[in-house]
């Protein structure tokens, strides 16, 4: 079940006995959490009607327990249940005739959903481990161990364009309009963690109030880890092969001790990209999009500008040569050298020239 799936059900107030939710998305548990509690809720008293356990602390017969009786001070309940992983085995397994086993506490549960107690919704929570890659396999053995749950809520990671659509929504409930060379540097500078840029998108719209427009320079500001509006200028002026803004850009980032084999990473990214898009014959930024998008390459809208500034203004030929440069410069950058802004000035000198 997808979070918007949940989310529909819990408009409806349609409750299932337990729910497994899976994935590291933050943002989206929230979500789905808090629809829960006030669905199943409504206005009750959330301190008697929420009960929180940990599976590293108690042991899943204690939930059960707790779930099979009754409160004194709330007739609907929900039982939020974390690190559910931590009910698996470990080790050595023990045998199945004692109680604690995997087994028996598997049974319990199972015996449990049969005859779930009224107006108790038990969420189990595995927050552990990604819906793919290497953990994918340890996800299957949590979703075996709850195999006895038939509601799971996936919990995937936004890709880029999707997180892309949230703060554009996200802005607007706060009112706050955002450049789009801004929201790129937003969402590149902390990885499309929604959770975090919901967090600074609030803290923007408090520092910029009314009426003003959010620039990449205010995300560099409030932002801990915007990696530097600089970075992204420099990166953007050398993709323009603007040599006066780029040296004057450098002259900054050398200033403020940033590290300058970031810059040469980000260029090198956008000129593969170039390169790819100049093969293709994409002569736009929509088609840019359209076509990384399809091949699974996330690209935004103002990353996929950037791009076809860069394949406007290079040939072929100079961006194969652009990636050669990137090289040596990073390569000049991590020799014994006297100065790193003389490696990067050869640098802007040469890919401008």
């Amino acid at each position: 079940m997808t979070p918007a799936q949940f989310l529909g059900r819990m408009k409806k107030r349609e409750f299932a006995p337990a729910y497994l939710f899976v994935g590291s998305e933050v943002y989206q548990r929230r979500a789905c959490r808090e629809a829960l509690l006030r669905a199943a809720l409504g206005d009750a008293d959330r301190d008697n009607a929420v009960t929180r356990y940990d599976l590293n602390e108690v042991e899943l017969a204690e939930v059960i327990d707790d779930a099979r009786s009754l409160s004194l001070f709330a007739s609907d309940r929900v039982i939020l249940v974390r690190n559910a992983d931590a009910a698996l085995p470990k080790g050595k397994v023990a045998d199945d005739s004692e109680e604690e086993s995997p087994r028996a506490q598997n049974d319990l549960l199972a015996g449990y959903l049969r005859d779930a107690s009224p107006g108790v919704v038990l969420v189990f929570d595995c927050d552990r481990f990604d819906l793919e890659g290497d953990d994918k396999a340890k996800l299957d053995r949590v979703r075996k161990f709850y195999a006895a749950i038939r509601e799971t809520v996936e919990l995937r990671r936004y890709s880029v364009e999707e997180a892309a659509a949230e703060v554009a929504n996200l802005a607007k409930r706060a009112n706050l309009e955002i450049k789009p060379d801004a929201e790129a540097l937003l969402i590149e500078s902390l990885a499309a963690d929604v959770a975090r840029i919901a967090l600074e998108i609030e803290k923007l719209s408090l520092y910029a109030g009314p009426g003003r427009t959010i620039t990449t320079e205010d995300i560099g500001t409030l932002v801990p880890d915007a990696r530097a509006t600089t970075i992204f200028a420099l990166v953007g002026a050398l993709g323009r092969r603007d040599r006066a803004r780029a040296l004057a850009v450098l002259d900054t980032l050398a200033k403020e001790g940033e590290y300058l084999p970031l810059a040469l990473a980000f260029l090198a990214g956008q000129f593969r990209l170039a390169l790819a898009a100049k093969e293709a014959g994409l002569r736009s930024p929509q088609q840019i999009q359209a076509h990384f998008t399809r091949a699974g390459v996330p690209v935004w809208s103002s990353r996929a500008e950037q791009v076809y500034q860069t394949v406007s203004k290079f040939s072929g030929e100079q961006l194969k040569r652009g990636m050669q440069l990137v090289y040596e410069a990073d390569k000049g950058l991590r020799d014994a050298r006297p100065d790193d802004r003389i490696v990067m000035e050869r640098f802007v000198m040469d890919l401008t020239a």
